[in-house]
């Protein structure tokens, strides 16, 4: 999966920030729906997505670093 492997290379901090921007923008995109004028509705999906990923990734990050804590 290319976004996987892209997001692995990136550090802790650049990880938040990045779900930051992209939580910000699912909510923009939420907001756009609401209201009829989002033009890609796909890009909800993909952006939910994205995050999950993300968040994924800092989690087995947590769970490496505990192991090698024990």
């Amino acid at each position: 999966m290319k976004i996987a492997k892209e997001m692995r290379e990136l550090s802790e901090l650049e990880l938040n920030e990045k779900v930051s921007d992209l939580k910000q923008e699912l909510f923009n995109l939420r907001f756009q729906h609401a209201v009829n004028q989002l033009e890609n509705p796909q890009r909800l999906k993909a952006v939910k997505k994205q995050i999950a990923v993300i968040k994924t990734i800092q989690r087995e990050r947590e769970m490496k670093s505990a192991a090698v804590a024990n």
